[in-house]
């Protein structure tokens, strides 16, 4: 999206072969915006901040709640109009989260029932705005940061609980006008509208560490494992699954640390441990591990102590009900677990079953009980296995290479 709204051209090497970034890349063309395709890289030719065109047809953001909430921002600022859904878990996901911002920034926004998409937005002549959401997200914080780069003024967002914050970092690698604040309570993060934005130019995307935990968390719960996982992005804001399982004993070593285009990026190292000890998390580290819940579940299974995950309530409208979704496949797979409005606990070391396990076509479940899979007496099968394809559609292929039994 940077690249896109960047003057210039932008080659971005590694970049991820998960329907949601080719969603974005739909999107994107269907706006008007060159891109190429290759297996090294994608190539796109940046059209500016005013250089977007109207669509002939609605965009389509399929399962990815990042690109329908990020790029609403960007669409907000357009001076045309257009529509924007995704498949049928989209569908169900809370919008009037992003419109509300965005309509005190002067977008016009039309939503089924006031907030479901599809959206109907139409831009243009945004003010800047100071705005506080009122629960912790980054998806959120970046869609007002975007829609703030093409407003008259400065556009704030102010934070009471620290969010993972990669479009900070991106927009200062295209040379924004960005101010970040302690405030009292938290901090304000501000940009300064209409003006251009630089290209990435040739830019290696790191690895995602959201996927990488997946096989960190198979290394540590399977027997005389060690798996090294290299170029993988360890933005703070990111590393609060790894900072937890350190704490109950994991084996777990960052190696070879830098710096690469703004963001922290290292290799890591993981090997079969013995996890002891108890890990209650809630507050404001929930924000900054919501999507590794599913797969630190799975790790408790094999904690010599329990694990209570409280004031994770966003769970509940992700890609499927993840509260949910987790604790009936643990108890498919004998598993006891008890399960909270806004979390679940459970003791350890438990012994798994293999089981008919539903996917709800999410990734994250899918992929979480296949690790689970690994350790599990008997065999596992996954209805809908493929839902791991919206983030990572190598990650079968990759769990065989590491070792594992896959048909």
């Amino acid at each position: 999206m940077f690249a896109a709204i960047g003057d210039g051209v932008s080659r971005l090497r590694n970049y991820s072969s998960a329907r949601d970034c080719r969603s974005t890349l739909d999107c994107l063309e269907a706006l008007g915006v060159k891109i190429k395709r290759e297996p090294e890289a994608i190539t796109i030719d940046g059209v500016g901040l005013d250089g977007l065109r109207e669509p002939s047809r609605l965009l389509d953001a399929g399962n990815s709640g990042s690109t329908i909430r990020m790029l609403s921002g960007i669409l907000a600022g357009q001076d045309f109009a257009t529509g924007i859904t995704g498949d049928e878990s989209i569908r169900r996901r809370p919008m009037k989260r992003i419109i509300d911002p965005l309509r005190l920034m002067g977008a016009r926004i039309e939503a089924r029932e006031n907030n479901f998409a599809p959206l109907r937005i139409h831009g243009g002549n945004l003010k800047a705005i100071e705005y506080a959401p009122p629960a912790a997200s980054a998806q959120v914080k970046s869609c007002v940061l975007l829609a703030g780069l093409f407003a008259d003024g400065r556009t704030g967002v102010i934070e009471k609980t620290p969010t993972r914050n990669h479009t900070e970092v991106m927009l200062r690698e295209c040379g924004a006008t960005i101010e970040i604040e302690e405030t009292g309570d938290g901090s304000r993060i501000s940009v300064v509208g209409r003006k251009p934005l630089r290209a990435l130019g040739d830019y290696t995307v790191a690895g995602d560490l959201s996927s990488a935990s997946f096989f960190i968390v198979a290394a540590l719960i399977a027997p005389d494992a060690e798996l090294r996982l290299r170029h993988i992005g360890i933005n703070p804001s990111r590393t609060a699954l790894i900072d937890a399982l350190k704490t109950i004993g994991a084996k777990i070593e960052i190696e070879n640390r830098r710096t690469a285009h703004g963001e922290a990026v290292a290799d890591i190292c993981a090997q079969s441990s013995m996890l002891k000890g108890d890990l209650e998390l809630s507050g404001a580290i929930i924000a900054n591990l919501i999507d590794e819940i599913p797969i630190l579940a799975i790790a408790a299974t094999q904690l010599e102590g329990a694990l209570t995950i409280r004031d994770a309530r966003e769970l509940r409208v992700k890609e499927s009900d993840r509260i949910r979704s987790v604790v009936d496949n643990l108890r498919r797979m004998e598993v006891e677990v008890e399960e909270f409005d806004d979390g679940l606990r459970l003791v350890g070391k438990q012994r798994l079953r293999g089981a008919l396990i539903d996917s709800f076509d999410d990734h994250r479940i899918a992929m979480s009980f296949a690790v689970a899979g690994l350790i599990a007496e008997g065999e596992t099968e996954i209805v809908n296995a493929d839902a791991a394809s919206v983030s990572l559609p190598e990650f079968y292929q990759r769990l065989e290479m590491s070792g594992a039994t896959i048909e």
